[in-house]
């Protein structure tokens, strides 16, 4: 997988391509899935959500150039694949996913691999987690609208933000970063396709979750 859909396609970051060695990506999906576990297409994962494409995870992650002292924000955690590969590039994530199934059982395969540098919470995440911010990073994994203002809000200065926007089944990733002075640059990465993102400031408005700890 690492050789052929990332290297041959231009991921470059050495610390990426360990953390993609290294994390058992067959365990973040269901079993009837796991025998395509390392092709390079998102597969389901319940919940009407996916595991996203392995490249994109790739791609999204070493766009977000982590050298492993950042606390990082992830909104849509879904199997915890991507929370596993932020993990070992950085101190610390806070990721969100509205679904609690999703996030329980990603809680379990966490805890089974040993990682306890994630902080997994069942919340809203389209309005960010503001309890922890400022973060050094935020990676989006559903299309949102529009770029969330609070998430703008929470990101730190020198801060990295990557998320799709568009509609609800086609998107454009983006990258946004935060000048000292307060201003933001944003680089098209090109076209994706990611489950929308449900939310305050999403394709409406969720239950009334409540804010949960996993």
């Amino acid at each position: 997988m690492v050789r052929e859909q990332m290297e041959e396609r231009g991921i470059r970051d050495s610390r990426v391509l360990e953390a993609l060695r290294r994390v058992p990506r067959h365990l973040f999906v269901p079993p009837a899935e796991a025998a395509e576990a390392y092709e390079d297409h998102p597969l389901p994962i319940g919940e009407g959500q996916t595991i996203s494409q392995p490249y994109i995870v790739a791609l999204m992650t070493e766009t977000l150039q982590l050298t492993g002292t950042e606390t990082v924000l992830e909104i849509g955690a879904g199997s915890g694949y991507q929370s596993a590969i932020l993990s070992v590039l950085c101190r610390r994530v806070i990721a969100i996913e509205r679904h609690a199934p999703l996030a329980a059982r990603a809680r379990t395969v966490l805890d089974r691999l040993g990682i306890e540098n994630v902080h997994l919470l069942v919340a809203d995440g389209s309005r960010g987690w503001p309890a922890e911010a400022p973060y050094d990073a935020i990676l989006v994994a559903a299309g949102a609208p529009s770029v969330p203002d609070a998430l703008k809000e929470q990101l730190a200065p020198s801060g990295r933000l990557i998320l799709p926007v568009g509609g609800e089944r086609m998107q454009t990733l983006h990258l946004l970063r935060r000048d000292l002075d307060g201003t933001f640059t944003n680089k098209n990465l090109g076209d994706v396709a990611f489950v929308p993102l449900i939310g305050a400031a999403g394709f409406g408005l969720p239950d009334d979750l409540g804010d949960i700890d996993i």
